[in-house]
């Protein structure tokens, strides 16, 4: 079986180098293509902008999934890797917008780990995912992320036919090993 590319999508103020740690965690042997987003925030570099804390710029956001899916159509082919077998990894507003390719788009990735996610947007058609696999991890006293944005979440992707799992853990916004390990175990049983 071919390994997955492993999308790596940093949060708020990261970069490119993030979550190299976590891909090798998860699978030491997959390729990366991990991307620095071009929004500045302050000086922070995110995926799109957001009018304030939780609350989404909704039309930067939907140009910025568009451009997003734009780009991995070309880094395919200019890095001949397999379009359809890329597993996304996001934090935060990384995982946001991982989540906001999955409400646009089809076939844009095999499958995802959001770690704190929010809901990408609310009010429209999503397409469907014929058993899409996707980890979401949350906290339970996460400021920024409130529990029912995780568990809306989940219902929204399964109900496009996406295999959505919660793993809860009792902390705040910050990614903890232990929801990294619980990740990895959950990728092994689906790629």
């Amino acid at each position: 079986m071919n390994k997955p590319t492993l999308l790596l999508l940093h949060g708020t103020g990261g970069n490119e180098n993030d979550l190299l740690p976590l891909a090798g965690m998860i699978d030491p042997t997959a390729s990366i293509l991990s991307v620095r987003g071009n929004v500045l925030e302050n000086g922070m570099p995110r995926f799109f902008r957001r009018l304030a804390e939780g609350v989404f710029d909704e039309q930067d956001l939907i140009e910025r999934t568009k451009e997003l899916n734009s780009f991995l159509d070309d880094a395919a082919t200019k890095y001949e890797f397999d379009r359809n077998n890329i597993v996304a990894i996001g934090y935060s507003n990384g995982a946001n917008i991982a989540g906001s390719l999955l409400f646009h788009y089809s076939n844009s990735l095999k499958g995802a780990i959001l770690h704190h996610p929010m809901v990408p947007l609310r009010g429209g058609e999503l397409p469907k995912h014929n058993g899409t696999p996707v980890f979401i991890s949350a906290g339970k006293n996460d400021p920024i992320c409130p529990s029912t944005e995780a568990t809306e979440l989940q219902t929204l992707l399964e109900n496009t036919g996406a295999e959505a799992k919660i793993h809860w853990e009792n902390n705040g916004h910050q990614l903890t090993k232990t929801e990294v390990e619980a990740a990895a175990e959950w990728y092994k049983t689906k790629f």
